[in-house]
């Protein structure tokens, strides 16, 4: 019937007619004019050689003709198509690279626009078609009765769908890591240009992390290359559990990788999110027969307060992940302007390290290690101290890295390890000496002779030496570490994992690894008093695995006598925190030990508060529509102490300038002469560098339209008509110097 209609007009079927001018067409023949007759008969030739099909649609967009061929090549019954919508048979593919649209067959149809060769897919849902698609590439053109009326298209059709799937795939390799699966560096700097452009209109935010992982090239040099791909191919696929439909992952080669995190800028759920996948990744990885385990580092920069551009970004990204390389690997860093000589001034700590090791201006610290049963001092751990000539102290967290990077790190750690031994010697023989080994220095293949060297040197007993190491260790070659702790337990040392319960894989170790002792990590203590964290549970978990193994467990960190009580509740035994001492230098130590009787009692705070940073840095303070300079003195997640405003009442509504967008909600709390103490609305989370962050940051679109200072701004074009207006009220607090 479809068929009749396309001719109707052309004449009826008569047996008079002469067989000539007859067209058959199935059981249809139609009396055609001769010239008509051989026409269609070319048509029919042509739709019967499979060089392309003919199709027809009624003026609702309804599917009346087409090929019989077709009709097979889609293996679905013929009235499953006719008086079908075209829109629902046929779609654009929304990932066709050709394409700028994911409509534009209904766009076309709608504005009755001629059709040339667009690429269709057969609607998906049609049978064997779930598992196989079909691409067809169609042309029509609209078509008119004598009145002008618009009577539907007519149109012709070609099976595409091996030239498409290939072009698909060519356009794949093009934009996709071959090993992993992954976006390539191609791909994902167009999709960072694209959504940081369309992001930038909107005034919407974009994050960018950078990763990449720390020991791979051990992988690569000590089981092959093939290990090497199947690792990447694994860290891959766990980047992709967790991150899952939040953003985009890309490979831009080598090991590393790229993460995009559209309008996420939140910097506490992106520092919760950077330690989930620092943690996942350090999982252990099976290589066929062997086992690997590697690490990653994470910088993170937010677009639009660390950068406005694609290469902005992505600069900026790389220096925090240098930053977080530099602070110990295994960490995440979040992108600040301060960062930017950070490479140049690691070679300068390095120079200066490598001279204060040879001048001997390196010292060590030994903080007590204390039985909670009768207060008696048990074992000192050696501290590494290094106060520069012109820069003062400098953290061990600072310097340890860097040489670490050098070879400096066996030096520092066969010096230190020789002095503790040397100091220990003359200490009573109840007390032990600990000294921590870092894992470069542990994997080193004579490592086990210089601890021999440096017990023969000074005569103290073996047991009275406790290296203490970190799950990092275990991140060498699995034989080597092997014959390392046979060794180390032949001469008779102590072992201790410290920084227990902060990795995932720890109880792997205890089966295999012969530790004397276990060091619960200070962030457990330092939550465990709070009612909404499980930290106190998964302290006396630790204290009960290692009593069960038979080892002893040293709590550390322990600062206030709410903690002291509930972990010593929970049983622990031995304690090294504030509540005891602080570290010692040695002749302070040596004269707490003359008395013959090395006890110290417990003093401190009866609560514990969070950590406050003590700093001397200028901020602004906003009452009202008033601004003010103040000095911030001392800074925790919850609150701070600021210097410089006279006459501010408690309970009044502040909101702190600390730079770069962060503005803090506050409201005074304690009020002294020209010193207040704030409370956060909102506390403040970590930067991932030691120091403290907010979790958000005012955009600079909205803090220029407020007339803010832009110095500390991104370069950009933001609004200038926003000058701030003159006050409404006059200022209620008197600014005083500081």
């Amino acid at each position: 019937m479809a068929v009749r209609s396309l001719f109707r007009g052309f004449g009826e079927r008569s047996p008079a007619a002469e067989p000539e001018n007859v067209a058959q067409f199935g059981d249809v023949g139609v009396i055609l004019p001769g010239d008509l007759k051989r026409r269609l008969e070319v048509l029919e030739d042509f739709e019967q050689a499979g060089i392309g099909w003919l199709w027809a649609s009624d003026a609702d967009g309804h599917l009346i003709y087409i090929s019989e061929n077709a009709v097979q090549k889609l293996e679905q019954p013929l009235e499953n198509l006719l008086a079908k919508s075209l829109t629902a048979l046929f779609e654009t593919d929304p990932y066709n690279p050709g394409e700028r649209s994911d409509r534009p067959l209904a766009f076309q149809l709608s504005a009755r626009n001629k059709i040339i060769d667009l690429t269709v897919r057969f609607a998906p849902g049609r049978s064997k078609l779930e598992e196989r698609q079909t691409w067809w590439s169609i042309s029509g053109h609209p078509k008119y009765d004598v009145n002008g009326d618009f009577i539907g298209y007519r149109g012709s059709a070609k099976d595409i769908t091996v030239e498409y799937e290939r072009k698909l795939e060519d356009s794949r390799l093009a934009e996709f890591d071959s090993l992993t699966g992954l976006a390539n560096r191609h791909r994902m700097n167009r999709k960072l240009e694209t959504t940081l452009a369309a992001f930038k209109a909107a005034k919407r935010a974009c994050s960018l992390m950078m990763l990449d992982l720390d020991r791979f090239k051990h992988v690569n040099d000590t089981l092959g290359h093939q290990a090497g791909d199947d690792l990447l191919k694994q860290v891959g696929e766990r980047l992709g559990r967790i991150i899952g439909d939040r953003g985009e992952i890309g490979r831009l080669g080598g090991d590393e990788f790229q993460i995009i995190l559209p309008d996420l800028d939140d910097r506490g759920k992106l520092g919760e999110l950077a330690t989930k996948l620092i943690q996942i990744v350090s999982l252990p990885y099976a290589l066929g027969d062997e086992r690997a385990i590697i690490g990653t580092s994470v910088g993170i920069a937010i677009a639009p307060y660390d950068g406005l551009e694609k290469d902005d970004l992505i600069r900026n990204s790389d220096l925090a992940l240098y930053s977080a390389k530099n602070g110990g690997r295994g960490q995440f860093r979040f992108y600040s302007a301060d960062l930017k000589d950070e490479a140049e001034e690691a070679r300068l700590l390095e120079d200066d390290l490598r001279a204060a090791l040879l001048a001997d201006e390196l010292e060590l610290h030994y903080q007590p290690v204390v039985r909670t049963k009768d207060h008696m001092v048990v074992g000192l751990e050696a501290l590494m101290r290094w106060e520069h000539t012109e820069r003062g102290f400098i953290s061990p967290g600072v310097f340890i890295p860097i040489a670490e990077k050098s070879n400096l790190i066996n030096m520092l750690g066969e010096w230190a390890l020789r002095r503790a031994c040397q100091d220990a010697a003359n200490w009573p023989e109840t007390v032990r000496v600990a000294v921590n080994v870092s894992a470069v220095q542990f994997a080193t293949p004579g490592f086990p002779a210089i601890v021999t060297n440096a017990l023969a040197a000074t005569g103290l007993a073996p047991d009275r030496l406790e290296l203490e190491l970190t799950e990092s260790v275990f991140m060498g070659d699995s034989e080597t570490i092997d014959e390392t702790f046979r060794a180390l337990k032949g001469l008779g040392v102590r072992l201790a994992l410290d920084d227990f319960g902060t990795g995932y894989s720890s109880l792997s170790y205890l089966r295999s690894a012969p530790f004397d002792k276990l060091k619960v990590d200070k962030s457990f203590v330092d939550s465990c008093t709070q009612k909404d964290q499980n930290s106190a549970k998964i302290i006396a978990a630790i204290i009960g695995l290692s009593d069960a193994l038979g080892m002893e467990t040293t709590v550390e960190g322990v600062e206030a006598f709410d903690q002291f009580n509930l972990v010593c509740s929970k049983g622990a035994r031995f304690i090294q925190g504030y509540i005891y001492s602080k570290p010692l230098k040695l002749e302070a130590a040596l004269e707490r030990m003359s008395s013959g009787e090395f006890r110290i009692e417990p003093e401190g705070p009866d609560l514990h508060r969070p950590e406050r940073r003590s700093m001397f840095r200028r901020i602004g303070v906003i009452h009202l529509d008033h601004r003010y300079e103040a000095l911030l003195r001392d800074l925790s997640t919850t609150g701070a102490r600021i210097e410089g405003l006279l006459g501010v009442p408690l309970g009044t509504g502040l909101v702190l300038d600390l730079g770069g967008g962060q503005l803090a909600v506050c409201v005074v709390t304690r009020s002294t002469e020209a010193t207040i103490a704030v409370e956060f609305e909102t506390p403040l989370v970590s930067d991932g560098a030691g120091g403290l962050c907010t979790r958000h940051r005012v955009s600079p679109y909205a803090l220029a339209a407020a007339g803010m200072p832009l110095t500390s701004l991104p370069p950009g074009k933001y609004p200038t008509e926003a000058m701030p207006s003159a006050p409404s009220s006059q200022p209620q607090f008197m600014q005083v110097a500081v």
